[in-house]
């Protein structure tokens, strides 16, 4: 059966809040794109991943007509709490460097983007099958199947990767021409989704002897918690009191006692820090998490995968415009500027909340130090919320 060919400025693969937030703003200039994407709309958006989003990425999605929605149903959150020794630090994000971020989840910026592409006729296919892309080098193709069988080879100007961690638009950059950084982490998330009230109106990130804890939030009756485990552990092998537990030795102390209730979901989340560069092949140009990944614990990944989106929106802007490729050349660069920067800030904020395995008395006693200069120091507390509300962009 030949193949329908289809032709456009950008092909995009990739329908999670990346693709589609480029394809948004592309649409936005009357740049042509086709998304593909090999999960359902469903099953994406039945995903529940939570979300901290900069006052970057919040305003790019108001002010380029995607949705207020996230200034309507999210949570302004003016700072955080490091929680050490039984004591609660605030660090004041408004205070300190006048900007704020938002908890909303990650799933929620994907319905508001699918909603706002699907009403814009944006061309957007879910569910396809058989991927596989040429002529990077060339005028890039992208050949799949879609959800009726029906055989396509999607052609572009150029090709966008913005298909995930486990990428298929990155597997085939070749060896020779690209460098893949990696660092692997002793320990991994157990998260669970509980029926309660809120132990706090902002996240507490604990650091306890027993481990790191997170307490965070997600409605007035539903709350998302994790705690340090092993990568190995194993979620069906703890019951609720097990779980609560655990939380208590990490949380609670001097006046402060988490709230709990019955646990609704349970996993276990393991992580790295990954960096593929450079993020640019040809034609090919990769953007969030098919390029990096980062630990939860700095609260950036879906912000990065917003930042390379724009940069690229301004290089393809540029391009189709005045015919310069001066910005997409120099995509790759000005993107892992920030994408370094934000592995540092999540490394560091990891490495200091963590507790290794095995740590000895002295690494114990360091990290507390570390943590106490954070919170007595003014510069020490604007630099954690310069780098978690985000940094300016370029």
């Amino acid at each position: 059966m030949a193949r329908t060919r289809i032709s456009t400025q950008v092909a995009i693969m990739g329908a999670g809040p990346a693709g589609l937030m480029l394809s948004h703003l592309l649409a936005q200039q009357g740049i042509e794109s086709v998304v593909v994407e090999i999960r359902s709309r469903q099953a994406i958006q039945e995903t529940v991943r939570a979300g901290i989003l900069e006052h970057g990425t919040v305003n790019l999605l108001v002010d380029s007509g995607v949705s207020d929605r996230v200034l309507r149903e999210g949570d302004r959150h003016d700072g955080i709490e490091l929680r050490f020794n039984g004591e609660s630090h605030r660090i004041d994000f408004k205070e300190l460097v006048g900007e704020s971020v938002w908890l909303y989840p990650q799933t929620d910026v994907f319905m508001d983007l699918a909603a706002r592409r699907e009403a814009d006729g944006g061309d957007v296919r879910y569910s396809v099958t058989d991927t596989s892309v040429h002529e990077l080098e060339g005028r890039p193709k992208l050949w799949f199947t879609d959800a009726d069988g029906q055989e396509f080879e999607l052609e572009g100007d150029f090709l966008v990767g913005a298909d995930g961690s486990r990428s298929h638009c990155r597997r085939q950059v070749p060896e020779a021409a690209r460098t893949q950084s990696f660092h692997e982490y002793p320990f991994a998330w157990f998260g669970i989704l509980a029926q309660a009230p809120r132990s706090a109106e902002e996240l507490i990130y604990a650091n306890s002897e027993h481990g790191f804890a997170l307490i965070s939030q997600r409605t007035e009756t539903v709350q998302r918690m994790y705690f340090q485990c092993d990568p190995t552990e194993n979620a069906a092998d703890w019951d609720d009191d097990r779980i609560w537990a655990e939380f208590r030795k990490r949380v609670n102390g001097n006046g402060f006692e988490l709230k709990e209730g019955p646990v609704l979901e349970k996993m276990v989340l393991p992580f790295r820090s990954f960096v593929h560069a450079p993020m640019r092949h040809g034609k090919l140009f990769l953007a969030g998490d098919a390029a990096h990944t980062v630990p939860p614990t700095g609260a950036k990944g879906l912000n990065l995968a917003i930042n390379d989106v724009r940069l690229l929106f301004q290089g393809f802007e540029s391009f189709y415009g005045s015919g310069s490729t001066t910005l997409l050349d120099s995509y790759s660069d000005r993107a892992l500027d920030r994408v370094w920067k934000a592995q540092h800030f999540s490394y560091w904020m990891t490495s200091m909340l963590h507790t290794v395995p095995g740590a000895d008395d002295f690494s114990r006693a360091r990290q507390l130090g570390e943590l106490r200069s954070v919170v007595s120091s003014r510069h020490g507390q604007a630099y954690l919320a310069e780098a978690y509300t985000g940094w300016p962009g370029r």
